[in-house]
């Protein structure tokens, strides 16, 4: 992925990215994105961008795995997100689900991920320390919480399911208040003539639409005009 596409994608929300997405397969259709409603640390952020770092987690209960197993576990979880492509994107599946309780992603755990040099973390788990986390580190997540219960690392790099999307190590990930996708590596080549093929013919409605006395008869003209220059 070159400067300008990151530049771009960073630039845009993950609504666009879904909508360009469709204009790089030519039809509707595209799935590959989370479902429900997703909490966002810093909603003003704008989006983070880049390749998943993927692991999975559990705070419901505490690890019947030696002490040495889970420190030596605990260590393998950060060397795997200090290294491996940048820009990387912690992605992390609190397999306790929808009962969970952990907050992993505090103050200090979002300092360190951001030490490592990642954009951000995608997470269905808990944070918690709001107003304290570092500046430029965006957290996505299932729910806020006090307590980072028995929190420990199960498993390093396999596939994981965030609300709903299966998520492998290393998808390209573009996230936001409003949820993730993933954009296939196939389609990094084009992603950022479609986003600006978007943006320009989103406008022949948007500008029309804003102008005084709209009318239906503006509308109608307006969408032939943009259905013409979708296609």
């Amino acid at each position: 992925m070159d400067n300008a596409t990151l530049a771009l994608l960073q630039r845009v929300d993950t609504p666009t990215v879904c909508n360009a997405i469709e204009v790089v397969e030519g039809k509707r259709g595209f799935d590959r994105f989370t479902r429900g409603t997703v909490l966002c640390s810093d909603p003003d952020a704008g989006a983070i961008v880049g390749y998943a770092h993927t692991a999975k987690i559990a705070a419901l209960t505490p690890p019947t795995d030696p002490p040495e197993v889970i420190q030596t576990r605990r260590m393998e979880y950060y060397r795997h997100m200090a290294t491996g492509p940048r820009p990387g994107i912690a992605v992390v599946e609190d397999i306790d689900g929808d009962a969970a309780i952990g907050a992993y992603w505090g103050e200090i755990n979002t300092t360190v991920h951001k030490g490592f040099g990642l954009s951000g973390a995608l997470t269905n788990g808990v944070m918690r320390d709001l107003g304290d986390l570092p500046p430029g580190f965006p957290v996505i997540a299932g729910s806020i919480g006090p307590s980072h219960g028995f929190v420990h690392v199960r498993e390093i790099g396999t596939p994981v399911n965030i609300f709903g999307l299966n998520i492998q190590n290393s998808d390209l990930i573009h996230a936001d208040r409003h949820g993730a996708l993933i954009i296939a590596h196939d389609y990094v080549d084009q992603i950022k003539v479609a986003i600006e093929k978007l943006l320009q013919t989103e406008q022949i409605i948007l500008t029309a639409a804003r102008a005084p006395d709209f009318s239906f008869e503006d509308f109608e003209s307006a969408w032939t005009r943009f259905e013409k220059a979708r296609t």
